[in-house]
């Protein structure tokens, strides 16, 4: 008779967040949670289902904006159950600087006429707003409970606030594929087209966002080798120097709170799956809101 062996553990589900003002929003591969802290200070959570674009898995570039896309269909979500939640771009100045940002790059495009410098400026103007929204310090701040909170659970430590502030796969990661796609598409397109119009450009720009995500991708798998360092390195730089900050406290507590509830919903606690599905109302869309 031969002894048992130990059971393998489970396999950790890959999240992904995102970073509010006043919170987290986190992504499971099936849910979304939500967390805040509200003006009476206390911590008010919701979930639900994520909308998901199905057929698309398969189909290389496609897949990269289909997520994209699932992601930014969630917010008006997270908005509906939590009204009090602060998006990244809920602000005046960082919409003002979105505008601005965008017109400026479409003269350097229209004047640069297709050649790298003037390309890759453009593109890297777009990083204006962002870099604009993490001026906010608590939204530099709550980045850093999503990559602390995320790598806790991934890393099984007791403590996020041990755990780094940067993470690798953390979006600003996406920074350097974007701008070298979008200087070769516009390259490419300047070379078919005399005169390409903006829906010639729109196309480029969804499609090297598309290039981009599958780099993303690539560069986790391949995480070990020298070039997926590099194509990373700018990311984590954003990540030190002005995306992230140690956050207090309180605002882990906000963060556990997020964590917590995608675990729940997703069954990564065990026995609480089938519970945490009644709760959730199935396969509606409909949101879950609590206070704690």
């Amino acid at each position: 008779m031969t002894a048992s062996s130990a059971p393998a553990p489970e396999p950790k589900l890959r999240l992904g967040g995102m970073a509010l003002r006043n919170g987290l929003l986190v992504h499971g591969p099936t849910h979304w949670a939500a967390s805040i802290r509200d003006e009476n200070g206390q911590i008010a959570v919701a979930s639900g289902p994520k909308p998901r674009l199905r057929g698309a898995d398969r189909i290389p570039g496609v897949r990269g904006l289909a997520r994209l896309a699932e992601a930014f269909a969630v917010l008006p979500l997270v908005k509906r159950a939590l009204p009090t939640a602060r998006m990244p771009f809920e602000d005046a100045a960082v919409l003002g600087t979105m505008g601005a940002a965008a017109l400026a790059g479409a003269l350097i495009r229209r004047r640069g006429a297709g050649r790298v410098v003037p390309e890759a400026a453009a593109a890297a103007l777009g990083l204006a707003p962002a870099l604009l929204a993490l001026r906010s310090g608590e939204l530099a701040a709550y980045h850093g409970v999503e990559h602390k909170s995320i790598a806790a659970y991934e890393q099984d430590a007791p403590d996020p606030a041990e755990t780094s502030k940067e993470h690798e796969r953390c979006g600003s990661h996406l920074v350097a594929p974007m701008i070298a796609s979008n200087v070769a598409g516009a390259a490419v397109l300047r070379r078919l087209v005399a005169s390409p119009g903006p829906l010639a450009g729109g196309a480029v720009a969804l499609a090297a966002t598309g290039a981009a995500v599958e780099v993303f991708v690539w560069c986790e798998r391949h995480a070990d080798t020298a070039t997926a360092r590099a194509i990373r390195r700018p990311g984590y730089e954003l990540q030190r120097a002005v995306g992230t900050r140690e956050p207090t406290p309180e605002q882990l507590q906000v963060g556990r709170a997020a964590l917590d509830e995608i675990l729940r919903l997703e069954g990564a606690a065990g026995p609480a799956a089938a519970l945490a599905k009644s709760n959730a109302g199935g396969d509606s869309l409909e949101p879950r809101a609590s206070h704690r």
